[in-house]
Parts: structure tokens; sequence; C-alpha cells
């Protein structure tokens, strides 16, 4: 707990900015980048893959909104389930849960750096990644207010660019290109989709949501975080849906024979050239490297709110973790952390780093689920008509469906998890002169 000489986290984002945080750091946009490769997937079914991953999600989405409402602190799921189930089970989660925010930053740094390298092959990668980094890591440092209003003008431009390529594709389909209509089934029903491949697909989509849950490391720098942050998790996680299953349904009308693309990761080019030419393939590929500033921009401030809210704790050391800047109200050392985590870009495959981070998503939006009950139901004995309801049955669904995709990752996502697992638990056992003490525990008030 901090002295009142200590500078703490400011309050001064509203409830627009920590909407626009969460939407940037989803980059709602992506949904181009990855469309070739996600309906070669679902088999032409990628909107009702889109739709049934904002089903699964809102169950989350609904278990986050709770437990924001009782513990508005920054340390997020790692909070939540240190407070509802026990510490040791928080430090596990919080700790699989840098695996998320820690190695996202990193992905978008690989992503600018390959785009930027095609641009300019004559410039090495690297003095693209190392640029980038530094960039955003000065964002960081300078303030939240900053970073917000940053994020905010970059997602403006994504908006942009999805409203263009609507604009573009709706054109194109009244003058007869793809399907040569508005409106279609074929990109919700296909009778001959395999339900298994097609349930395979919904993990890796689930991960084009994330946004809503770090904006909950949030809560101690928002406006009354007791109504902002909630409904800032329903309204990120239902735009973001929406955004992706209404550009997924006009892309696949567009090009309707979604097996025919010269390269399905590239098939957004395709696309574009296709509906618009050579401004439109300019315009997104420009916006493209924006959104990844966005992206690291919100990741990396989540990141260092989670370890900031550990290290404040002594779960981390505190000296380090648990240090703000007095004029800056940043916790500097853990973004600087970030930033060398970022270079990681430079030598780490996108593969593992993906692996690593659904991993630690699901795992930690399983323990939330059951956090709501265990708070609410258990301790608070919450159990009407509506409580069990809203704080028994809703959860479990959530925590079902979680805990079920979890569990539905591929060998390499659920060793390398393990192993990051296990590492936890080791300083675990350290932390706790092996369970014979209790782990450093948040030192909650209401105020």
């Amino acid at each position: 707990m901090n002295n009142t000489n200590e500078p703490t986290l400011k309050r001064s984002l509203s409830l627009k900015y920590v909407v626009f945080f969460g939407l940037a750091f989803m980059a709602p946009t992506t949904l181009f980048s990855t469309y070739g490769v996600a309906v070669h997937s679902t088999n032409g079914m990628l909107s009702t893959a889109y739709l049934v991953a904002l089903i699964v999600m809102l169950f989350t989405a609904s278990s986050y909104a709770q437990m924001a409402r009782a513990f508005p602190n920054a340390g997020a799921a790692y909070t939540f389930t240190q407070k509802s189930l026990s510490p040791h089970i928080g430090f596990l989660v919080g700790w699989t849960l840098l695996l998320d925010y820690v190695f996202s930053p990193m992905i978008s740094s690989l992503f600018l750096g390959i785009a930027m390298s095609a641009y300019f092959p004559s410039v090495p990668m690297y003095v693209w990644i190392i640029l980038f980094i530094a960039i955003v890591t000065t964002v960081n440092v300078l303030g939240i207010t900053i970073a917000a209003k940053f994020n905010t003008v970059i997602l403006l431009m994504q908006f942009g660019t999805y409203a263009l390529f609507v604009v573009y594709s709706v054109k194109g389909l009244l003058n007869g290109l793809g399907a040569g209509t508005l409106f279609a089934s074929f990109p919700f029903i296909d009778a001959k989709v395999e339900m298994t491949n097609f349930l395979s697909v919904i993990p890796i989509l689930c991960f084009s949501f994330l946004g809503f849950d770090a904006v909950t490391t949030l809560s101690e720098e928002t406006k009354n975080p007791q109504k902002a942050i909630p409904r800032a998790i329903f309204l990120i996680t239902i735009t973001g849906g929406v955004l992706y299953m209404i550009g997924s349904y006009v892309l696949q009308m567009v090009w309707p024979d979604y097996q025919s693309f010269a390269n399905p990761e590239s098939s957004y080019i395709e696309i574009a050239s296709y509906i618009g030419g050579n401004f439109l393939i300019s315009y997104i590929l420009a916006e493209g490297t924006m959104s990844c500033f966005s992206s690291a921009v919100a990741s990396g401030t989540s990141a260092s709110r989670l370890l900031y809210a550990m290290g404040r704790e002594g779960v981390l050391p505190r000296k380090i973790f648990g240090y703000l800047s007095p004029k800056y109200r940043t916790p500097v050392f853990n973004i600087l952390l970030i930033g060398v985590f970022a270079l990681t870009s430079l030598f780490l495959s996108l593969t593992s780093a993906v692996s690593l981070i659904s991993f630690g998503a699901f795992f930690a939006f399983t323990f939330v689920n059951l956090s709501v009950i265990f708070h609410f139901y258990i301790k608070n004995r919450q159990r009407s008509f509506m409580g069990t309801i809203r704080y028994l049955i809703v959860p479990l669904i959530g925590a079902s469906l979680t805990g079920y995709f979890c569990g539905e990752l591929d060998a390499h996502a659920l060793i390398l998890g393990a192993v990051w697992l296990g590492i936890g638990f080791l300083y675990l056992l350290k932390l706790t002169r092996l369970f014979r003490q209790a782990p450093p525990e948040l030192a909650y008030e209401e105020a």
C-alpha cells in the first residue's frame, strides 16, 4: 500500500477513452490481414465463427464486468482471483496473464518489421523494430492521457480504413463484382462443413477479442471505474464482434471463391486491388502500419499496470515493479522492461509467441469466471433467482467454454504454457517458503 507521499496512478480517463483503448488493443482492421487464413480454416463460414466467438467471449466479459465492479484495481484478473479464490491461485493467474500482455507488443513489433522491410528492403528489419519499440515506449512513459489520445487518433484511422473498405465493397457488389448482390447466406451457412474442424478455429478467433480484459488494468486511472469499466467491457466486446462479422461478410461477398487466393496470408491485398486498385492498397498498408503502434501502446500499458500491481504488493521486487515516476505517474521501469521483451521479436518466432499468449489468455479467462462464482455466489451468498443466473450459471458456462477451448489448443501452445506455469509455480514456492507463508496480498480499500 502506498504512503501518502508516494505518487499514485492518476484518474484521468473517461469512458470514451477506455473504450477506445480496448478497441485499439483489438486493432479491428487486423481482420483484413488474417482474413485469408481464417476464412479457409472455417470453410467459408467465418462470419458465423465470429458470431460464435462473440457469444463465447460475452460470457467471460460478463464475469470481468462483475469483478471489475467489486475490485476496481490495476491488477485485473490477478486481483480478481487473488481476492476471490486464493492468493496462491491469484499469483499463478497473474503470472500466466503476463504471457498475454508482455508478448503482445512483441508481435506488433514483428508485424511492423516485416511490413516495413517489404517497403524498404535495403533497410534491415531490426532497425524498424528498434525504432518502433523506442516510439511506443516513449508514448507509454509520458503518461496514460497521452497514450490514450495517441491510440484514439490511430483508432479513428482504423475506422476510416474499415469504412472505406466496406464502401468500396458495396460499390463493387452493386456493380456486379463478386457475388453481385448485397445479401446472401453462404458466408454464414455451409452444409458441408465439419463441426469439429469449425470449432477448432474458435479459440484462434477469440483472441481477436482481447482488449475487453485489458481495460480492467486501467481501473485506477479511470473516473468512476465501478460504472465505466463494466460498460466499457461490454461496448468493446460487442463493437468488436459486430465489426468482425460485418467485415468478414463483406470480404467474402466480394471474393466468394476464398480458395483461389494466390497467398492466403496476403489475401486482403488481392481483394483491395480487385475493388479499389492501388489507392485502396496503399491506404490499407499505411493504416495497417499505424495499427501496430496502437495495439503495442495499449498492450504495453496493460502489461506495465499488471506488473505494477504485483510489484506494489511485493509479489515482484517492489523497488522496481512498484515504482511510479513522480513526474509522469507511470510505472517507468515496467514500461522499459516491456520494451526489452518486445526486442525478442528480433529472434523469437511468431508461432512461439502466439502459443504463449493463447495459453495465458484462456487460463486467466477460466479463473475469472470461477472467481465470480466464489466471490458472489459462495462467499456473499447472492443466491436469489437472478443471483443464481448471474453469479452461478453464466460464469459456469463461461468457465466451461474457456476451459474447453484452452484444452483444444495445439500441443505446442500447451507445452510452452505448462513450462511457463511451472516456472511461476517454482517462484511461488520460493516466495512462500514452500507454502509456509501466504504470498503478499493486495490491501484493497473501497475508497
